[in-house]
């Protein structure tokens, strides 16, 4: 096999525009775009995040750890999730009933037996609490059998199923794919800002849930916009204007300052590649970790 390298440096242009010749704290925007942050308390105080996402991935990882560990001899690597659930709209909340439908579709050897059985015993009813499996449907392994898979069975993972990457479809998406994107690129730096900035109102207590949205360009450190959505859900006597305040008083959206707050330039990023940015209470995950704000 011949491996041919042929990397090129980035473009001039684009390193005049974002760090050359400024100061730190004029580092400007690696790109133009519009990111978004969320957060919910449907699910406990410390994640912060939406069910159906936050066991989505969790199944993942379980699939993950029971290959690991050999308990299931016949688990490979390519796994896919999927999460359905019924919730219970009240005035502006909502309420998670059920668990409407589960979609596990996992790679397997040959000489796998009673995949559908060993699936539910051994990963979902490990993951989803008995409470949310009422009259729930399964399809495990729905196109039957999957024993070719990763990049022999199909190509490309980077940038693709963006969506897996943050909120499952609860909130919009800029566009922008995180991974091999360092912290200068905000489509990963600010999105993980931004989930800080709504973790943060929620774990205060301002808001049931809560979604922030923000704008870049290129080459300029100031965003252009941060706009609030609590979707009617802020806390009696403050309005989303107010939570536009607090964010204005206790965070600085400007790239150096993300940076150094989270402490990106730490070599990280690797765990993000699978089950999920989001919602996990890892040490490294700097974002999850709610600031403590200034009211």
């Amino acid at each position: 096999m011949n491996v041919i390298v042929n990397v090129s440096d980035q473009s001039n242009e684009i390193a005049d525009a974002v760090h050359e010749e400024k100061e730190d704290e004029d580092l400007g925007a690696g790109d133009q775009g519009i990111m978004f942050g969320y957060a919910t308390d449907e699910s406990d105080p410390e994640t912060l995040h939406p069910l159906t996402h936050l066991y989505a991935n969790q199944l993942a990882q379980k699939l993950h750890d029971l290959r690991h560990s050999g308990e299931i001899p016949w688990l490979r690597p390519d796994c896919k999730t999927q999460i359905t659930m019924e919730y219970k709209k009240e005035g502006s909340n909502y309420t998670p009933i059920r668990v409407h439908n589960v979609v596990i579709s996992t790679q397997h050897s040959p000489e796998a037996e009673d995949i559908e059985n060993v699936i539910k015993e051994k990963v979902i009813n490990e993951v989803i609490p008995s409470k949310f499996l009422v009259d729930t449907e399964y399809f495990i392994n729905p196109s039957k059998s999957f024993l070719i898979g990763g990049p022999e069975a199909d190509a490309g993972l980077t940038g693709r199923k963006i969506i897996v990457d943050t909120y499952g479809g609860w909130a919009p998406h800029g566009g922008g794919a995180f991974s091999g994107k360092d912290a200068s690129k905000v489509d990963r730096s600010a999105a993980y800002y931004a989930r800080y900035v709504a973790k943060s109102l929620v774990a205060a207590g301002l808001c049931h849930r809560v979604l922030i949205q923000v704008s870049y360009a290129i080459g300029v450190a100031k965003p252009l916009s941060v706009h609030v959505d609590s979707y009617g859900t802020v806390k009696d006597g403050y309005t989303d204007k107010d939570l536009t305040r607090i964010i204005s008083e206790n965070f600085d959206f400007r790239p150096y300052y993300i940076i150094k707050e989270l402490d990106l330039k730490r070599p990280i990023f690797r765990k993000t590649a699978s089950f999920g940015h989001f919602g996990r209470m890892d040490p490294d995950f700097t974002w999850e970790h709610p600031k403590e704000l200034k009211l």
